[in-house]
């Protein structure tokens, strides 16, 4: 189901009390971009610990925004039967009162989504507005001294022409009065009221629906009763329920705190962090900690996709559309009746007849799934296929005990983050190291292109004349160490610390220095004198 700025505050009633009941849930989100290109070298690589990859990641988070968010709640209705809501928000920036959002697009991302049906109109004109608990907190304060500011120019000519409006009927309008301001959207709706009920004394506006406002002349003294009335639609809490959007349901998701599922879930939990908590912070380990506070129970079925690979006749496939239709095809379980049956909701229903590949809602679904056919699995084989009928969401979780937390890391120096301990080493082929010879100007994208024919390796400089080289297959290094072991400008091996650092060496050559200086004192200097 597709959810704008136009219903979403009618939905949000429901979609809390369905949160509340929900077994768990499964998200993911959709950005105008990846990876930043500013600064350079800000792509993701084998080299990157844990921290690097943060603040790499951290300067893309701050520049891209959310185009789209998907929801999948997944409720256990009777035995092991899963019924699913599954939700398609559009978002977009608030621009009620806060200080102008600047993004970035990629070309590249835009041209992917755009590929397969992703609606910018939608995006744009009917996103649903959010906000962090700073933008927040500033936007309170403004409004609360009336000096909060209009940052859209589309709404600055709207409310130009409603002043004028309004400015041209009062002059010969009398007591009670009326007239009708049409055409308002979203914060229009707020911003003419407040704009003319602080210019004008004498008039009170009331919101009529359908875009609809309607002004009306009052004497001052009824003016101040209606400004104490509790039933008042301008008042400061509304006003910000309104402008935090869908900042309202992230609250209530962390509330929850049900198990939250994604795949290669990363740069959507920093998202999360930016766009609806707080801006995310230079420490890694705060942001750690932070997001396990606010989601104590993470579930990458990236992360669990790659043990089952381990454990079950399960084929490699290369993205997630593919991984759920394995598990669904006959050739795991035919005829284990015990399987999840997983049952879209009549409001859904779209999904069970059209693929929606890099649909946010429907990826969140595929997730969902993904986990509880994985569980199924991975528990089949830790009882020898003898699982109990209609098996419950805990003992799930129980056999996904020692997957839990930890999120998948993508091409880097550990396996995965773990958000509620210390992170995983990864065991990667050994480091090679290119020492270049007659071949001057060598640079590291000339090195990568060069050894790009063998496989992916990523690169980087040593000294002057040294590069190192690390892949994550140890068959490419075996080929390129016999290859290469004749070549002319290129000498390969594999890279030995207190052999190859230039820090090491330079230890080792001023205490070479500093010993002969010491040797050649006490040759000169000649030995202690006897009496």
């Amino acid at each position: 189901m597709e959810v704008g700025a136009a219903g979403f505050e009618r939905h949000l009633p429901l979609l809390r009390g369905r949160i509340r009941r929900a077994a768990f849930l499964a998200f993911d989100m959709e950005f105008t971009g990846l990876h930043s290109s500013c600064p350079e070298n800000n792509e993701p690589s084998l080299f990157d610990s844990p921290v690097e990859r943060y603040l790499k990641a951290r300067q893309s988070v701050q520049r891209f925004t959310v185009t789209q968010l998907g929801l999948a709640i997944f409720s256990n209705e009777n035995s092991n039967k899963y019924v699913v809501h599954s939700y398609n928000f559009y978002l977009f920036p608030a621009t009620l009162g806060v200080t102008d959002v600047e993004f970035t697009l990629s070309a590249s991302s835009i041209q992917f989504l755009s590929h397969y049906g992703f609606d910018y109109n939608k995006f744009l004109k009917d996103g649903i507005p959010y906000m962090n608990e700073e933008q927040e907190k500033i936007f309170s304060q403004h409004l609360s001294a009336g000096s909060w500011k209009v940052s859209s120019d589309l709404d600055r000519d709207v409310l130009k022409k409603a002043i004028d409006e309004v400015t041209c009927w009062i002059a010969a309008a009398e007591e009670d009065d009326t007239m009708v301001l049409q055409g308002l959207s979203g914060y229009q709706m707020f911003e003419v009221q407040l704009v003319l009920r602080q210019a004008l004394q004498n008039v009170w506006t009331q919101p009529l629906g359908d875009k609809k406002v309607m002004v009306k002349k009052v004497s001052l003294q009824h003016r101040r009763l209606l400004e104490n009335s509790p039933y008042d639609c301008c008042q400061k809490e509304l006003i910000l329920l309104s402008a935090r959007g869908f900042t309202n349901l992230f609250q209530t998701l962390v509330k929850a705190k049900k198990p939250l599922v994604g795949h290669n879930m990363l740069m959507d939990l920093m998202h999360l962090h930016d766009k609806f908590y707080k801006p995310l912070p230079e420490s890694y380990e705060e942001f750690k900690k932070n997001i396990h506070n606010l989601f104590p129970v993470l579930i990458d079925t990236k992360t669990v996709t790659k043990s089952v690979w381990k454990k079950c006749p399960f084929p490699r496939v290369s993205n997630l559309l593919e991984v759920y239709e394995v598990l669904c095809s006959s050739n795991l379980n035919p005829t284990d009746p015990a399987s999840p049956v997983i049952t879209l909701a009549s409001d859904c229903s779209r999904y069970a007849e059209k693929k929606s590949p890099h649909e946010a809602g429907y990826d969140a679904f595929l997730c969902g799934s993904v986990l509880l056919k994985s569980a199924h699995l991975l528990l089949c084989r830790s009882t020898d296929d003898a699982v109990e009928a209609d098996p419950s969401f805990s003992q799930y979780l129980t056999v996904l005990a020692d997957y839990l937390n930890k999120v998948n890391f993508i091409r880097g120096s550990v396996s995965s983050i773990n958000f509620s301990g210390e992170d995983a080493s990864c065991q990667h082929p050994p480091l090679l190291v290119v020492h270049v010879q007659g071949w001057p100007g060598l640079n590291e994208r000339h090195i990568y292109q060069e050894f790009n024919a063998f496989c992916r390796f990523d690169v980087r400089r040593l000294s002057k004349n040294q590069f190192l080289l690390l892949s994550n297959k140890f068959k490419d290094i075996r080929h390129v160490l016999r290859d290469y072991k004749d070549h002319p400008h290129l000498r390969v091996s594999v890279y030995h610390h207190w052999k190859h650092s230039p820090s090491v060496n330079c230890l080792l050559q001023v205490s070479g220095i500093v010993a002969l200086w010491s040797l050649l004192a006490f040759v000169l200097g000649g030995g202690p004198c006897s009496s």
